[in-house]
């Protein structure tokens, strides 16, 4: 109860339009509480199809104390459920990604098909019952090539976003999609600075050489206010639009995703270093030119760029109050062949530098909120409205948890 008044206290203190207090970015409570009431009741992205496309194959998926499989069963669909045997609890999986026809507890051996169902557990005597023991689910849904799950029972709707994005997404053939790579990096920083930092292109031309090749740090490229007001990406949405590519500026009422394509920059085609594609076999069969980059948000796990030759889709899991791991993986078409349909260096050195930059500056942020001279400052109103509307977005909905988790507690 006490951990709840303070988190309460310390969204109570925001000043709107001003960076959060220090607590919400350091403490350890404020940090257990947002796993519990914002990374396990929501819908978090787990991984792409393409990374699982035979059956048995798997990759897992860990936030905070929750881990789930992630996996193709026997009938082609992909199902989740907890890493946890359902004997005594050990974890079944123990690598991050693999393929078995079973799965198999390396403890005791109790052994479960693609489905979750128990089929072997030995020496159980004669009034066990199997069915009684199937791996526990975890909520999935699949869509346009992208996984979510939901480690709660009672999800949250996730039909509204899927009806948003997945017009935007499905031209970019994520379906026929494979992983040419993926990266991963720890952050010595919040998973809130992650997201701060990405929700702004206001130190982009100070900080970022290789990405603003290509990309614009227009305010309204990045942020979520003026859209409709810039004849730019006006123009770029008549014209995809005419092509058959959702493109205009869509946004939840409730400021959890949104979706809207982008032009790059000069008629830059790519985030390459020259500007021209990094993949000579473009996804989903595109044949517009120059479409620039379809963004997607998800709070609290995602942010992408789904471009005519190749997808960018990054990811945030909290690993500790001032830790958080960044994973960035590139898709193009499953048929690509590295080497000759595309350089390996050339598709993903620009945001491997980006990334690197973004690392040190987040955790420059951090080591200054850790100052005793820290205060929350002034967000810029046109460059970091972005930011404004990540932070509203934290605070309702982790504060409607906390009222939800104050009520309940106060009934008891």
């Amino acid at each position: 109860m006490d951990a709840l008044i303070h988190a309460k206290a310390l969204l109570e203190s925001r000043r709107p339009g001003y960076s959060l207090p220090q607590g919400l970015y350091s403490d350890q409570a404020i940090f257990d509480l947002e796993m519990d009431m914002l990374f396990q009741r929501d819908w978090l992205f787990a991984g792409h199809d393409c990374e699982i496309p035979k059956v048995g194959d798997y990759v897992t998926y860990k936030v905070g104390s929750a881990e789930a499989i992630i996996i193709r069963s026997a009938d082609g669909e992909i199902r989740a459920f907890h890493n946890s045997c359902r004997h005594r609890g050990s974890r079944l999986c123990q690598s991050h990604r693999g393929s078995a026809p079973r799965l198999v507890c390396p403890y005791h051996q109790w052994t479960y098909d693609t489905e979750g169902k128990l089929l072997f557990a030995r020496e159980m005597g004669p009034s066990f019952d199997p069915t009684a023991h199937a791996l526990k689910p975890v909520q999935c849904r699949s869509f346009a090539g992208y996984i979510f799950i939901c480690f709660a029972e009672d999800a949250p709707d996730f039909e509204a976003f899927r009806a948003v994005a997945e017009p935007y997404m499905l031209p970019h053939g994520l379906k026929d999609a494979k992983l040419a790579h993926s990266s991963s990096i720890v952050e010595a920083g919040n998973w809130k600075l992650v997201w701060e930092n990405n929700r702004e292109c206001y130190h982009c031309s100070g900080s970022h050489p290789e990405l603003c090749r290509t990309y614009s740090d227009a305010p309204t490229f990045t942020g979520v206010v003026g859209q409709d007001g810039d004849d730019t990406l006006k123009n770029h949405w008549d014209r995809c639009e005419a092509a058959g590519l959702p493109s205009t500026f869509q946004i939840a009422d409730n400021n959890q995703y949104r979706v809207m394509r982008v032009p790059l920059n000069r008629d830059t085609e790519s985030f390459t270093m020259s500007g021209k594609p990094a993949v000579s076999k473009p996804l989903g069969g595109i044949g517009e030119q120059r479409i620039g980059s379809m963004l997607l948000f998800h709070y609290p796990t995602t942010w992408n760029h789904l471009l005519r030759d190749h997808t960018v889709t990054f990811q945030v899991t909290p690993i500790g109050p001032k830790e958080t791991l960044v994973t960035t993986k590139w898709l193009v078409h499953k048929d690509a062949v590295e080497g000759v349909d595309y350089d390996l260096k050339t598709l993903t050195e620009v945001w491997t530098a980006t990334n690197d930059q973004d690392r040190r500056l987040v955790e420059q942020n951090q080591m200054g909120i850790d100052s005793p001279a820290y205060e929350p400052g002034p967000y810029s109103p046109v460059y970091e409205d972005g930011v404004i509307q990540f932070v509203d977005w934290y605070c309702e909905a982790f504060g409607k948890q906390l009222n939800a988790a104050s009520f309940l507690a106060a009934a008891e």
